[in-house]
C-alpha cells in the first residue's frame, strides 16, 4: 500500500500526542533501534534513526501489527474509532487507503502472518514497537497478544523490556 508510512505516522502521532515533532515513524524506528542496543556506547548508540529508510512493505507490516494489536481484545471502541478517523483525516489519507484499513480491521492479520514476514532482529523490534505503541495493554487479550507477538518475532526479554520502558518513560510527554 502506497500510503502505509503516512498512516503509521498519523496513527502513532494521534495515539501519542505531543510527539509530532519527532514523527510517528521515527518514533517506531527509534524504539526498535534502542531495543537492540547493547550497552550505551559504540556504533549502535551513535547510529541515527533512519526513518526515511523504512520501505512501504515494512510500513504496511507495521500497520498490520498495529491493527492486530488494536483488535486483540475483540473490540474497536468508539474512542479508538474516533482517534483513527481523526488521524486519517488530519493526514489526508484517501479513500482507497481507508478502505484497505477497514478491511484489515474487519479481518486483522494473525501473529503468524505478521511474524512470517519478518527476517531480521531489527525489523522484529520495529514491528513489536509499532504494535506496542498502538495499544495501552490494559486487557488480558492485549497483553497476551503482545507476549505472543514478541515470542513469534523471537525478541529477547531485554529488547522487550527496553521498548516497554521507553514507551512508559515517554508516555507523559507523548
Amino acid at each position: 500500500m502506497a500510503e502505509a508510512k503516512r498512516i503509521v505516522d498519523a496513527l502513532v502521532r494521534a495515539r501519542r500526542g505531543g510527539l509530532a515533532a519527532l514523527g510517528g515513524v521515527a518514533l517506531v524506528v527509534g524504539l526498535g533501534a534502542l531495543a537492540l542496543r547493547r550497552g550505551g556506547t559504540g556504533e549502535d548508540a551513535a547510529r541515527p534513526f533512519a526513518a526515511a529508510d523504512l520501505d512501504e512493505d515494512e510500513a504496511t507490516l507495521m500497520l498490520r501489527a498495529m491493527v492486530a494489536a488494536t483488535a486483540a481484545d475483540g473490540v474497536i471502541d468508539a474512542r479508538e474509532r474516533e482517534r483513527l478517523e481523526r488521524a486519517l483525516a488530519e493526514a489526508g489519507i484517501g479513500v482507497p487507503e481507508r478502505q484497505w484499513l477497514e478491511r484489515e480491521l474487519a479481518d486483522p492479520a494473525s501473529i503468524d502472518e505478521i511474524a512470517d514476514r519478518v527476517s531480521t532482529p531489527e525489523t522484529a523490534a520495529r514491528i513489536y514497537a509499532a504494535a506496542r505503541l498502538a495499544v495501552d495493554p490494559d486487557t488480558m487479550q492485549e497483553r497476551t497478544f503482545l507476549a505472543m507477538l514478541a515470542e513469534a518475532l523471537d525478541l529477547d526479554r531485554e529488547a522487550i523490556s527496553r521498548i516497554e520502558a521507553d514507551v512508559a518513560d515517554n508516555s507523559g510527554s507523548l
